[in-house]
């Protein structure tokens, strides 16, 4: 991964020690202390991270667990109308382990989109989406994105009830749309029902297809990160200030330092993942709902439909919006909206700051309002569309959009305040 960090900062390639053994032959082959001396050791980090800032390695944690889960899993898993929930079963009951590896992979989709969306908020708090990131951010948006491809072919995958009737409400929703609705659910299924085909082509793509282009879209936000250098609670480039060996003042060796405070938060993860694994691996049908301990069932609905956590903001968003003459086409194309804005919002901050330790109070009101609508949007869309839930969704969906829409404005006029020379010490 190319780096503009490198020699600049830490040792250059042509100083390196020269090494003897089986470490001097491989390094001749594979240049291995080159890229540890560029990309770890070389690689100057801001030296006030703080707690937000774990959230980019758990990621990754995650993403590694999930692969490796996901690869015993295939081992005796079956996809097919008559055999999927059943290879759950005998997964969950005879193969020795396999309920941990089960609850592992599954709990570890909510773990990575908790992950995931605490990781994006930190990005909005410092201002990681802004230049020179915008890159970054984008590759982060569309890692996003595929998780989200990646976690709903999954999700259909044990072919519970709730999984059955959840895919034929999602997959329903692209016939809303006008010309080509029809052709693109058949297409999308493979069939004319959710069935064998649908199975077959979503187990492919959930654990080949979707999986590569993941890895491939982590690799490039890496070397995006690394090219630019990371963001920092107070949004100072660290490679103003340099000390006569070109090291950066305000900054320290990614390696040692942050590879073991890395390791503590990675602790702490796995303390409390474990915790819900062994105690609360369903979180109270939350992770995992009660219907789809019950095998598909085309012929008995689920007495409520909704999606798994994760995607609840979104279809809130969908049900918010009412159906014009039978077709739900604009509630589609909000929620679809609901993820196209996220990719503009480097270029709809227009602050002259980037942190918001130095951004003024409008800044902070509209985050605020925005992170409380988009929980309250979450427990709209588990929710049944009756009573207070159906317009506190509408609220929360106009006040979703109004934060991103209306962010050129009151991040322009907003007060600032002065930004400091080097970074503060203060997390």
């Amino acid at each position: 991964m190319a780096s503009n960090n490198g020699p600049a900062a830490g040792a250059p390639a042509g100083s390196l020690p020269k090494r003897t053994g089986f470490m001097g032959w491989l390094n001749k082959r594979m240049p291995v202390d080159e890229f540890v001396a560029e990309q770890l050791t070389g690689y100057y980090a801001p030296k006030n991270f703080n707690i937000w800032y774990f959230f980019g390695s758990l990621a990754l944690v995650v993403l590694v667990m999930q692969l490796l889960t996901g690869i015993f899993l295939t081992m005796f898993y079956k996809p097919g109308e008559l055999t999927s929930f059943d290879s759950v079963e005998y997964i969950m009951r005879e193969v020795d382990s396999g309920w941990l590896i089960r609850y592992l992979h599954s709990t570890g989709a909510s773990a990575f989109f908790i992950v995931v969306y605490l990781h994006m908020f930190r990005a909005l708090l410092y201002g990681s989406h802004r230049k020179p990131r915008e890159l970054l951010w984008i590759f982060g948006c569309l890692i996003f994105l595929l998780l989200m491809a990646e976690a709903f072919m999954g999700y259909v995958l044990p072919w519970g009830n709730m999984s059955f009737w959840g895919a034929q409400v999602i997959v329903s929703l692209f016939g809303s749309l006008p010309v080509i609705g029809s052709g693109l659910v058949e297409w999308i299924r493979g069939d004319y029902v959710i069935a064998d085909a649908t199975l077959n082509r979503f187990f492919a793509l959930h654990v080949a297809a979707l999986p590569l282009a993941l890895v491939f879209l982590v690799i490039a936000h890496l070397m995006a990160l690394h090219e630019v250098g990371s963001n920092n609670p107070d949004g100072i480039d660290i490679k103003k200030h340099k000390d006569a060996k070109g090291h950066y003042l305000d900054g320290i060796p990614f390696h040692p330092y942050y590879t073991v405070k890395d390791l503590v938060g990675v602790a702490g993860f796995l303390l409390i993942f474990c915790g819900v694994i062994f105690f609360a691996p369903t979180f109270g049908g939350l992770f995992l709902e009660g219907p789809n301990f019950e095998p598909a069932n085309p012929l008995q609905t689920p007495p409520h439909i909704a999606p798994v956590w994760y995607f609840t903001p979104f279809y809130a968003m969908l049900r918010a919006v009412p159906s014009f003459a039978g077709t739900q086409v604009w509630g589609v194309l909000v929620m679809g909206a609901s993820i196209v804005v996220l990719f503009f919002v480097p270029w709809l901050d227009r602050s002259p700051v980037l942190s918001i330790r130095y951004r003024g109070p409008l800044y902070k009101i509209a985050l605020g309002i925005f992170s409380v609508a988009f929980i309250i949007l979450g427990v709209c869309g588990l929710k049944p569309p009756s009573g207070i839930y159906p317009q506190l969704a509408k609220i929360c969906t106009a006040l979703y959009f109004a934060f991103f829409l209306l962010m050129p404005w009151y991040t322009k006029i907003d007060s600032v305040k002065p930004v400091p020379e080097r970074v503060t010490g203060h997390a």
